[in-house]
């Protein structure tokens, strides 16, 4: 199933925004089944966790920079570090009561603020924690026992036995389900899945690095077993990534030969669902289904360079430079904003933004400390020493070429599905991939791995921005509108994610997302 793409770009194409395509949709909110927006299991006792605000002591710009080698050192977790590190990437950081009621806004993006992602952990014996299977409450901030003992080798198995997972003394698991978003964004809510887990992601890689913890991504692994194993109703909920935490010398031991299935009671999420069948479709479609197929599957990213190119701007390379705000304060701080001063920002600052986008990602669908599978297309609006116009970005040589020279504010607005955030923002970064190199190589299971590296790309320029006191968001886009715009460079790319930048016209960022 993997192999025929077909299904991939069906998916692709099929939900694409256009301007008429946002002119002749049907769909309006309703707000009376809106849906909760956390999975709670009302029968399981809760282990509430505490996090007190202890400071990592790492600056969020040498955090991002540095990912921890998952083979550099022997490290794991205790109970108050996994609080530390759950609170500061899916954690409830902000509150805002309105006329109705209140709005909790979580560490991490997350379109249209609904939260789609949840987390499960898997770990053996810790200090002060026992080995188990269990689910992270958002709304009472605590864990939640799914089944009792140490599972974390038939994970490694579920995940082809990837080393990483094989000495991780914790392993999260990310789901997402699909009607908590597609409520608002209905079938385009898959691509949202990699956005939102990916700006997750970014937050824990970060916190892993700051905290000495190895991590690693992991995107393949025999999907029916781990959703079976978790007890998901995979029409509603299925799972996306895997991230190992910390190292220990020694594999996991060996798990049961037979695990008992789960039927656990859930709390409803609204009054009825509205069933996107595409969805569902795109992710059986790109589904793994054995140890040999997920091995063959990982790495091996295909060549695909941008060529040294004249005549370019050059950049200034930051390194062990300002900013100095510690991780944990720019995760608090970050917001996602919702209007810009229509001001410059600097070169440096831009450079920042690039540099920290573009830096390694441990994960096991990329085998190369600068391989991506995303190129970086940006719309400079208000640059200093930086004309206005389109630019190709050229990761190698922290350089930017210049496409189109000219004023794009409207433009920029227009391609951001006519948002006057992007027309405001000192810059807009647009990713573009081409998704018949990646399919090739990858097929179907590539598009979730595109938009994912994308989603934790967008995290880190969201740290990056929070962390120069800059203001950030991600926005949607009209698909092919944004490759007509950036080519004939772009031709046969196809946009996967937006993020704009820039100072927020507000001294505190009052809304977050």
């Amino acid at each position: 199933m993997n192999r025929d793409t077909a299904a991939a770009w069906k998916y692709h194409n099929s939900t694409k925004h256009s301007y008429s395509s946002i002119r002749t949709a049907l769909h309006q909110l309703d707000w009376a089944n809106k849906p909760l927006e956390y999975k709670i299991y009302p029968t399981l006792s809760l282990t509430r966790l505490s996090y007190e605000g202890r400071p990592t002591g790492v600056a969020a710009m040498s955090a991002l920079a540095v990912p921890k080698d998952p083979a550099a050192s022997d490290r794991e977790p205790d109970l108050e570090t996994l609080a530390q590190i759950l609170f500061l990437s899916a954690g409830i950081t902000k509150k805002k009561k309105y006329p109705g009621g209140e709005i909790f806004f979580r560490a991490a993006a997350c379109t249209g603020a609904l939260y789609e992602i949840e987390l499960y952990l898997v770990c053996g014996d810790l200090r002060d924690f026992p080995a188990g299977v269990y689910h992270f409450g958002v709304a009472e901030f605590g864990l939640r026992q799914l089944r009792a003992g140490d599972y974390r080798r038939t994970i490694a198995e579920f995940a082809g036995n990837e080393s990483s997972i094989l000495q991780a003394p914790v392993i999260l698991v990310c789901s997402g389900t699909y009607w908590r978003n597609a409520w608002k964004y209905q079938a385009r809510t898959y691509r949202h899945f990699g956005w939102d887990n990916g700006t997750i992601l970014a937050n824990l890689l970060a916190l892993g690095s700051a905290l000495a913890l190895p991590t690693k991504v992991v995107a393949g692994f025999i999907d029916q077993s781990l959703n079976d194993f978790l007890g998901l109703d995979t029409r509603r909920e299925v799972t996306f990534s895997l991230l190992s935490l910390g190292r220990r010398p020694t594999e996991a031991p060996r798990g049961m030969s037979k695990i008992p299935a789960l039927e656990l009671a859930l709390l409803s999420a609204s009054k009825a669902e509205v069933d996107y069948p595409l969805m569902r479709e795109m992710h059986q479609a790109s589904s793994l289904l054995s140890p040999e197929e997920v091995a063959a599957w990982r790495g091996h990213v295909p060549t695909r360079t941008l060529t040294a190119e004249s005549e370019v701007i050059s950049l200034p390379r930051v390194v062990n430079g300002p900013p100095t705000d510690q991780i944990e304060q720019v995760i608090i701080r970050r917001g996602s904003t919702r209007k810009f001063a229509r001001a410059p920002i600097t070169q440096t600052q831009l450079s920042i933004l690039l540099q920290a986008a573009t830096g390694p990602i441990p994960a096991d669908f990329l085998d190369g400390a600068d391989r991506h599978l995303n190129d970086l297309y940006v719309i400079v609006n208000d640059v200093e020493d930086v004309a206005p116009g389109g630019y190709v970005y050229l990761p190698d040589q922290h350089a930017l070429k210049l496409l189109r020279q000219g004023n794009f504010r409207k433009m920029a607005g227009y391609l951001a599905l006519e948002q006057e955030l992007a027309a405001f923002a000192s810059v807009c970064i647009f990713f573009l991939a081409d998704l018949n190199t990646v399919f090739n190589r990858f097929g179907n299971r590539g598009y979730r791995a595109v938009q994912l590296e994308a989603g934790i790309m967008g995290g880190k320029l969201y740290i990056a921005a929070y962390a120069q006191h800059l203001g950030a968001t991600g926005l949607t886009f009209y698909d092919d509108d944004v490759t007509r715009f950036f080519s004939p460079h772009a031709e046969g790319k196809s946009a996967i994610f937006l993020v704009a930048a820039g100072r927020s016209a507000f001294a505190s960022e009052a809304h977050t997302a």
